[in-house]
């Protein structure tokens, strides 16, 4: 069964994930064959991740309180209990490190993967091992598309919705109201989509509609009908 990506994309994810790593990976860094420089190399950035990831929050919670504070002041209104913000108080420091945090962090989860000793449960517990994914409901399914003018040129905004590991494309039909009816553009296999078709000369209105494809066929349901007017 196909698994979500191991690597958190959000900042706070990835700093708890490299902290987890960091805590666990005494337990493996010998079977694994890591060094002792590789293991306080990672502990490095994990600790400077998460301290520059803590100093960010503190900074954008004290950042709106001095600009309640400020508009308070201002425009005046009721006076909270206490007097205007204190100064902003950070986390103690940690030795910093250069920059590529998360690249070396791919790179030292490479290794250990492509390691003969390595096995998913240390993955699992090392939070590098990504869950299993459930397979949608293939009967109900359906993409979700946005359409807008960009210049010349209609512009189609198509996502796979976390479903990319299960389907293969995405058929984008487009109505001009010629009366020719529907007819397909391509099968999409990356998200987003320029019609290059030139407008017409006359306002016209475009109707497009998609639909996902796995294994050479149509899966799910169509999506809701959009449209936009073609300019003069």
């Amino acid at each position: 069964m196909p698994k979500k990506r191991y690597l958190d994309r959000s900042d706070e994810g990835l700093a708890r994930q490299m902290v987890a790593f960091k805590n666990h990976i005494g337990n493996y860094a010998s079977i694994l064959g890591l060094d002792a420089d590789q293991v306080s190399s990672q502990a490095a950035d994990a600790d400077y991740y998460e301290y520059l990831f803590n100093c960010q929050q503190s900074a954008q919670v004290h950042g709106q309180m001095w600009t309640s504070w400020k508009d308070l002041v201002r425009y005046g209104g009721a006076p909270p209990d206490s007097t205007q913000p204190r100064p902003l108080e950070l986390p103690d420091p940690v030795p910093s490190v250069p920059p590529g945090i998360e690249g070396r962090f791919r790179a030292l989860v490479k290794q250990i993967k492509a390691h003969r000793n390595y096995q998913p449960y240390m993955g699992i517990a090392l939070g590098i091992e990504g869950s299993e994914q459930t397979p949608p409901d293939y009967k109900t399914i359906q993409p979700r598309l946005r359409v807008r003018i960009k210049g010349t040129h209609a512009v189609v905004a198509w996502g796979w919705q976390g479903m990319a590991a299960f389907l293969d494309q995405c058929e984008i039909q487009v109505d001009r109201g010629d009366g020719q009816g529907f007819i397909t553009l391509l099968w999409a296999i990356t998200p987003g989509y320029v019609d290059l078709t030139p407008f017409p000369p006359q306002p016209a209105k475009w109707t497009y509609r998609a639909i996902f494809r796995r294994k050479d066929a149509r899966v799910g349901q169509w999506s809701s009908l959009v449209s936009i007017a073609t300019p003069a």
